[in-house]
């Protein structure tokens, strides 16, 4: 799908929210959209892994880590899982590693940077809950469009 998040904002101004410009893409993909499913977690990637692994085709995972650059909470082998799977992509509030991985799959992966330790293992969080992403909050079921102008959230589909 081809769009653009400035013409989106500026076509529907009164049905989107933009979060700070917070986010680098490492992904092979410049654009990434879909409908939104959340995870909540702190330093720990075990709901990351099955919220990818479990999500309808098309979504957006939105991995809210708290901001956190202690470790990283996606890395080469989910993103491989995001991409075969279909999903829309991912957003981390928080780290990834493996980013020449990252850059050669088909999926855009939006993270606050790089970071080369691996998460905790604990299964700590919450699934499917509203979480706060560059001062925007999000909740499950809206719509996510980013490209290299940045991201953008909107209720309901727009395109």
């Amino acid at each position: 799908m081809t769009f653009h998040t400035a013409d989106l904002s500026d076509g529907f101004p009164d049905k989107t929210r933009v979060p700070e410009p917070l986010f680098t893409n490492y992904g092979g993909r410049v654009r990434l959209s879909g409908p939104v499913a959340t995870v909540r977690v702190r330093d720990d990637n075990v709901l990351v892994r099955e919220a990818l692994e479990t999500v309808p085709e098309g979504t957006v995972v939105v991995v809210d880590g708290g901001g956190s650059k202690r470790c990283a909470l996606v890395g080469g082998n989910l993103a491989k899982t995001a991409a075969e799977r279909g999903l829309g992509g991912i957003v981390v509030n928080g780290c990834v590693r493996d980013a020449h991985e990252l850059a050669a799959l088909d999926l855009g992966v939006l993270a606050l940077a790089t970071h080369p330790k691996k998460s905790a293992k604990n299964g700590t969080g919450e699934r499917d809950v509203p979480v706060l992403l560059g001062g925007v909050e999000i909740a499950p079921g809206e719509y996510l469009y980013a490209d290299a102008d940045g991201l953008l959230v909107s209720p309901e589909r727009l395109l």
